[in-house]
């Protein structure tokens, strides 16, 4: 089911889990319970929204560890890893872009995450926090895909 016929239906909890696809060896689904037993990352945000500010500290795991886990499938030219585009969107559609070059720990090594926790209470879905972003505009809430181009 697309994100856009989720979001059509909204009888439809908000995700307990996010599926990973594209340009990996294996592309899965990732439950909130498997990513609570990875390597938490915590990450403080003090941003501005379109709304309200968003504050707090979350936890989640990093996205490139999920990513990395997939295994990345690279073209045969030079530095052809420099070329993903990561699209993560929520059940409402909402979706954003990332690069490789800033989640990469051997790059900028970002500590974007997959949070499941903001200031110690879990939250229902899973969201994607963006840390440095001043207006955290690709904060993404319920999300449903990764897809790594």
């Amino acid at each position: 089911m697309t994100a856009q016929a989720l979001a059509a239906d909204t009888d439809v909890p908000p995700p307990e889990s996010v599926v990973l696809t594209g340009a990996v060896k294996e592309p899965n689904s990732i439950t909130k319970e498997e990513l609570s037993r990875l390597p938490p990352v915590d990450v403080s945000l003090n941003a501005k929204t379109d709304k309200d500010p968003l504050q707090g500290t979350f936890r989640g795991v990093l996205l490139w560890t999920l990513i990395d886990r997939a295994g990345l499938v690279n073209g045969s030219e030079k530095n052809a890893y420099l070329k993903h585009t990561i699209l993560v969107s929520g059940v409402d559609g909402y979706t954003v872009a990332l690069s490789e070059g800033e989640i990469d720990p051997k790059l900028e090594g970002k500590q974007v995450i997959v949070a499941y926790m903001k200031d110690g209470k879990l939250f229902d879905g899973l969201r994607l926090i963006v840390p440095g972003d001043a207006h955290a505009a690709r904060d993404v809430r319920d999300l449903i895909t990764i897809e790594v181009k």
